[in-house]
């Protein structure tokens, strides 16, 4: 008997639309002949299943189930593609866990933290070789911090929603003068603000996911955006972006980020498929992490794809590995 998966997407955060298209993309790949696939549509207040005729089946509450031509559907388990809240920050796997379903992604702890980029960092940095850039924290955009950012780190800086996701309110701030409205910008977004010094490197992102008891690390996705820096026009518009999988490092650099990037998985109690975002500075080759996407996407131009198929495995021979990963962690 095939298993009923819930593949759960929507979002209370401007990634929901994100997060339909990534959820089309799986939907697609996903083994019909071993799984049932049911699309839940997670929205506040409103959480259903819509039907092909167009009918929207609410969920209920109570234990996750469907009612479907008189019969109700349960579910065996749940593939989380919803990207920003509640779906990457813990609050559907915890939801999930006092239900007792087994579900694709990092636990209701891991899922909070990495959530939080300042809290990310300050827990991954103690990895050999890894650095991150000089940044400050913010909980409010007052005069007194903007004064003590711009005395103490070197422009140019970095602002971005602590919490966000596909660089939505995301700045560069080149000039002293621009850094207000960017902070106005995050915080409108966020109600914690991260300020980061820029890094010159060249850009990637790597994947790692653990199944059939092993840690992979996927090769990774060298970034070159015609953008002045990876934006959300960049991730997600065909054609602004040139995306090279593997990315051009040379076998030390592979070997050391390889390395680190196992180390930040099982550091953060990692489950399923993230993606690390990093810097190799241009003068030292230093490996400068950016930050982890726990839910990462995949739309039709995402990474994870990409590198997937780069070690000659079927996206979805990949997820497949993923929902059979989660019933053995059960």
């Amino acid at each position: 008997m095939k298993k009923k998966i819930a593949l759960v997407t929507g979002g209370f955060t401007g990634e929901s639309v994100i997060s339909l298209k990534s959820a089309a993309v799986v939907e697609k790949n996903l083994d019909h002949d071993l799984y049932d696939i049911f699309k839940i549509l997670v929205y506040p207040g409103n959480w259903y299943h819509e039907t092909s005729s167009g009918e929207k089946i609410p969920v209920d509450l109570n234990d996750f189930s469907i009612d479907l031509d008189g019969s109700k559907i349960t579910f065996d388990g749940v593939f989380n593609i919803l990207h920003g809240s509640p779906g990457e920050d813990g609050k559907l796997a915890g939801y999930f866990d006092m239900l007792g379903i087994p579900y694709t992604t990092c636990d209701p702890i891991t899922s909070a933290i990495t959530m939080n980029k300042g809290y990310t960092k300050a827990i991954v940095q103690s990895i050999p070789d890894l650095y991150v850039a000089r940044s400050f924290h913010l909980f409010k955009n007052t005069e007194e911090r903007r004064e003590q950012i711009l005395h103490e780190l070197r422009l140019p800086l970095f602002i971005k929603p602590n919490s966000g996701g596909s660089s939505i309110g995301m700045s560069k701030v080149k000039e002293p003068n621009e850094l207000k409205e960017a902070l106005d910008k995050a915080f409108a977004e966020d109600s914690q603000v991260l300020v980061e010094e820029f890094v010159s490197g060249r850009e990637f992102s790597i994947g790692i996911y653990n199944a059939k008891g092993e840690t992979t690390v996927l090769p990774a996705t060298e970034i070159v955006s015609s953008k002045e820096f990876f934006d959300f026009e960049a991730k997600y518009s065909p054609g602004v972006t040139e995306e090279i999988t593997p990315g051009r490092m040379s076998e030390e650099e592979i070997e050391r980020v390889n390395r680190i990037c196992e180390k930040i998985y099982l550091k953060l109690n990692c489950k399923g498929a993230v993606r690390v975002d990093y810097f190799l500075e241009h003068e030292t080759g230093k490996f400068y992490f950016i930050e982890i996407n726990t839910v990462p996407g995949q739309t039709e131009t995402s990474l994870i794809s990409q590198q997937v198929k780069a070690i000659g495995m079927t996206v979805k021979q990949f997820y497949t590995d993923l929902i059979e990963e989660m019933f053995v962690r059960k």
